[in-house]
């Protein structure tokens, strides 16, 4: 029989360990039929999602869970809400209930170096998706599937170029960027492969005036480029690293009394329909592409690895880009 003492000090232990849980929104969900693999065991992915900032990720979430049901895999799940610790948290839960596949999305570059050296101890493979990770120890990990931020923000630079050319702009360039979460990959990147074509062939025309996160999300954007305007109210360009933030934006241009497509041009990443809505409109005059569809490309990638096959370190998505032409034409067929 516990004693009094032990029962209580049980009993927070308990407590504890669903506050985590519930920290991180962590679900269960499985399919009926069986993947079969090492003796017809059905696999097991642990998978740590960032958040659900923004209709790019909301996308990126239904294509992994509609994946894993395809597959016949248990699919442990959680929703980080763009914190880290939730994510750590999350990923320690997945070593200890012994999945056999961890993959996540990280919040932040830095700081996995430990609860990554966790799961190799264990002998779990990573995998990560969408976003990279800065890490002292290339093994703790051993594919990557997502996009190259920094070609995306190249090429955001590049369709800068056509769509002032096709304004008809004369004259300097101020430019407003609307950067993402703080210390993100996509945000670290997306801004680095802009500035690299602004610096090799703009230097003398264009200017990024100001700068600051909107954290991925409509409201920050919305928020941001409100303040953006009331600094620098000569803007003519926004920089969006993200279609949400670039919507937000929209709403704060024209409670300026100034057209967006039109007064301040704008170029943004991602492609989600709402985006496209935008552009049909001539609201936003650029869109670079980032596809959030990874979830059969991640399976297959999970069996290969629970397989214990040798896989390819870095798996690229297929993207493309969009000008404001092009957004009636390409609107129906937007899958997200």
């Amino acid at each position: 029989m516990l004693s009094r003492r032990n029962f209580l000090t049980a009993a927070v232990g308990v407590a504890a360990a669903s506050g985590l849980a519930a920290c991180a929104k962590e679900d269960d969900s499985s399919s009926g039929s069986d993947s079969s693999s090492g003796g017809g065991k059905k696999i097991t992915l642990g998978f740590a999602q960032v958040g659900s900032e923004s209709g790019w990720r909301t996308a990126n979430t239904k294509s992994v869970k509609e994946a894993a049901k395809d597959a016949g895999y248990t699919l442990k799940f959680s929703d980080a809400q763009q914190k880290q610790e939730n994510q750590i948290s999350a990923i320690r839960s997945y070593i200890a209930q012994k999945v056999n596949v961890i993959a996540f999305s990280p919040v932040v570059v830095t700081g996995w170096d430990a609860v990554l050296k966790e799961a190799k101890t264990a002998k779990i493979p990573v995998i990560l998706t969408d976003r990279s990770i800065e890490t002292s120890d290339d093994s703790l990990y051993v594919s990557f599937i997502g996009s190259d931020f920094i070609d995306e923000g190249r090429r955001a630079a590049k369709m800068l170029e056509k769509v002032l050319d096709k304004a008809g702009h004369k004259g300097a360039v101020k430019i407003a960027q609307l950067e993402g979460t703080t210390g993100a990959a996509p945000a670290i990147e997306r801004a680095k492969g802009f500035k690299e074509i602004m610096d090799a062939e703009h230097k003398d025309d264009w200017k990024v005036v100001v700068s600051q996160t909107g954290d991925f999300t409509r409201a920050g954007g919305k928020q941001v480029m409100a303040a953006f305007l009331q600094s620098n109210p000569d803007i003519n360009v926004l920089y969006a690293h993200n279609d949400d933030m670039a919507l937000g934006a929209i709403q704060s241009i024209e409670a300026a009394g100034k057209k967006p497509g039109k007064d301040i041009l704008i170029v943004s990443v991602d492609g989600v329909k709402d985006g496209f809505v935008a552009m049909s409109e001539g609201k936003i005059n650029g869109i670079v592409e980032c596809n959030p569809l990874l979830g059969p490309q991640l399976m297959e990638l999970v069996k290969k690895v629970n397989d214990g096959e040798t896989v390819e370190r870095r798996i690229k998505t297929k993207e493309g880009d969009f000008l404001q032409e092009q957004a009636k034409e390409a609107l129906p067929t937007r899958k997200y």
